[in-house]
């Protein structure tokens, strides 16, 4: 693995692998311990869009690991390929620095870095794919369902870049995943054809919630209006709330009494997801929330300390 672009490119080993290092230092981590894989290493954080978590969990990780990170704000770059070209700012770049991050609108700006820089770039987010929650997301699921083949994800909501990483993970997995839309908001056919080539009978496409909810281990949810959707944001809250899209304690009486409840966050209360399921015991949000750290510091390590393509200084 040279880069980590999407859930697709990567191996089902490659990313046990990576499963296993975010466990590994995990529970490192809980006992007080430190990995210092990586001291003296760059890594250049670049953001088109804002964000908490990915930026919060990268700096930490990379301060965890001995190294250092540049968090380049959505002032600084603009949208990449508008102000400078994503093949200069990649060569650039990796003059300076021993890896890229980067959180970008088009997913093609993330092939394009991956392809002019010399040094490991992860995608952390783009309108195609979300692989580093996915994988956090696959690390929560481990620790609170155990064995993961077989299990069951029902996603309800929109047929984002986040369902799309999410049903590519399971297919790796061995996990069946229920995505649950509106009409007109589903998981494009490609991707749903792509993950059930990998993995025959991974991914369905529904919708209605209460029918993807039947025999689920996780109820997953995610905003109904993303980053760079708000002039859609009233007709898709109608849209949305036309069926049985939101994740309450109603949905909920469908699936079994073990199923937990995920959010990649952040959460709009009220309307994708209530408040009370949200603060049940059910909910595993923010053991979510801090895997993006463990699975962030288990990528990094991976990349900037085993990959051919990192700099040897």
């Amino acid at each position: 693995m040279k880069d980590f672009i999407a859930i697709g490119d990567c191996t089902a080993d490659e990313l046990r692998e990576l499963l296993h290092l975010s466990v590994q230092g995990k529970q490192i981590d809980k006992l007080g311990g430190r990995d210092k894989s990586l001291p003296g290493k760059t890594l250049a954080m670049i953001f088109e869009k804002a964000s908490l978590r990915t930026r919060m969990s990268f700096q930490i990780a990379m301060t965890d690991l001995g190294g250092h990170a540049v968090y380049l704000k959505p002032e600084d770059v603009g949208i990449i390929g508008d102000r400078e070209p994503a093949k200069d700012m990649a060569r650039v770049l990796a003059r300076y620095v021993h890896g890229i991050m980067a959180r970008t609108y088009k997913h093609e700006t993330l092939i394009e870095l991956a392809k002019y820089a010399d040094v490991p770039v992860i995608n952390a987010l783009s309108d195609w794919s979300h692989p580093c929650q996915a994988m956090a997301d696959i690390l929560t699921m481990y620790e609170h369902c155990g064995d993961l083949e077989g299990r069951k994800i029902a996603y309800i909501g929109d047929g984002n870049n986040v369902a799309r990483s999410l049903a590519f993970a399971c297919a790796k997995f061995k996990i069946k995943i229920a995505i649950a839309s509106p009409r007109g908001y589903e998981l494009d056919q490609r991707s749903l054809d792509m993950c059930n080539d990998l993995m025959p009978e991974t991914a369905v496409q529904l919708n209605d919630g209460f029918e993807a909810a039947k025999d689920a281990d996780i109820i997953y949810t995610d905003t109904w209006v993303s980053m760079g959707q708000e002039n859609e944001k009233a007709e898709r809250v109608d849209d949305f709330k036309k069926g049985n899209f939101q994740v309450n304690s109603e949905l909920l009486s469908y699936a079994p009494p073990r199923a937990k409840v995920m959010h990649c966050l952040p959460a709009y209360r009220g309307m994708e997801i209530t408040d009370e399921v949200a603060e049940s015991d059910r909910s595993v949000i923010f053991d979510q929330a801090e895997n993006r750290l463990h699975f962030q510091r288990a990528l990094l390590k991976k990349l900037l300390f085993q990959n051919p393509k990192a700099k040897r200084r």
